[in-house]
């Protein structure tokens, strides 16, 4: 018997994971249509079970998952936060959950902070753009203070749904583009600056940010980029370095070998984009051996990236077990 983690320790934690909201065969119809007009090849009929998920984990060595999900209506995005909750009652030893903020919103953003604890929410998920209204925004100032004020972790991922880009779908490449275009105006915007205790773990290990962070800390602070808050070349590396990467569908040398020139080892983590039509079990599965595999790391590193979540979410440490699950 071989268990599929390969020797490493059997308490990982996922930090990037989705779950869904159960939908009619009507929604579930409506869905797979609006994915192919939008070049998401994927027709099917699907439907998001924690069983499912956790057979996934039994198989990988993954002891938990994170569990984010960011409907595009305020009252889709608050039911999605109960039945995460529920979800994490039912199973509180396999899944948590970071608390979808609906940052179109600073007013509904702050009632479902004001909710963490009723819903026993581990940390917090937002998405680069909701509605058109970016991260950077400044009308989101009473969200981050409030964040502040709980040292909070917060999970930001990309729409996957938008618009598809020269006939191929966002979850291809345009995601990349999303995320690091927000992350750069956040940085401009002060508000790495202002908030130093928010932990922001960027999803896709940190999409393209660690391929250009070298051009940004060249050229950003130079006399012709407009940069009105000041932000000087310490400061970007030293913001950029502080940012936590997770490794869903970037668990290669390709990803990780930029990723570890913008930060450091301590600061990836591992996450698998689970839970959602663009990751099959094949390209997780080759995912997670690529990062066991990277040698330009060690494995007790390697292990690290894969606990490191306990860190990042403590709620969840007196819940986690280890994984004994063993196949051929």
């Amino acid at each position: 018997m071989k268990s599929l983690a390969d020797g490493f320790e059997a308490q990982w934690i996922d930090v990037h994971a989705h779950f869904m909201v159960p939908q009619t065969e009507e929604e579930l119809k409506r869905s797979a249509t609006a994915r192919c007009e939008r070049c998401f090849l994927a027709p099917e009929l699907y439907q998001w079970t924690a069983e499912a998920a956790i057979a996934h984990m039994d198989g990988t060595g993954i002891a938990m998952q994170m569990l984010s999900n960011i409907p595009k209506s305020l009252k889709a995005l608050q039911r999605s936060n109960e039945h995460g909750a529920s979800i994490v009652a039912r199973y509180p030893s396999r899944f948590g959950l970071l608390l979808a903020l609906p940052t179109d919103n600073p007013d509904a953003c702050l009632v479902e902070i004001d909710r963490t604890e009723k819903l026993k929410a581990d940390g917090f998920a937002v998405t680069c753009r909701y509605n058109d209204v970016y991260l950077s925004d400044i009308r989101l100032e009473p969200v981050w203070q409030a964040l502040q004020r709980r040292q909070a972790t917060v999970f930001v991922h990309p729409d996957a749904y938008g618009e598809p880009s020269m006939g191929r779908p966002t979850a291809l490449l345009e995601v990349a583009f999303e995320t690091t275009r927000t992350v750069i105006d956040m940085l401009y915007a002060g508000i790495f600056r202002r908030y130093p205790k928010i932990k922001f773990v960027i999803a896709h290990c940190g999409a393209a940010l660690p391929a250009l962070a070298g051009r940004l800390l060249l050229l950003g602070t130079e006399s012709w980029v407009p940069n009105p808050q000041g932000i000087t070349k310490a400061e970007m590396k030293a913001q950029l370095a502080a940012l936590y990467l997770d490794t869903a569908a970037t668990g290669s040398a390709n990803s990780l070998a930029p990723a570890l020139a913008m930060t450091a080892a301590d600061h990836l983590v591992y996450g698998s984009d689970c839970g959602v039509l663009c990751s099959s079990e094949a390209t997780m599965q080759e995912n997670i051996r690529s990062l066991r595999a990277f040698p330009g790391l060690t494995k007790l590193e390697i292990d690290e990236i894969g606990r490191a979540g306990v860190k990042l979410f403590p709620s969840i440490a007196a819940r986690v077990q280890p994984v004994c699950e063993a196949v051929e």
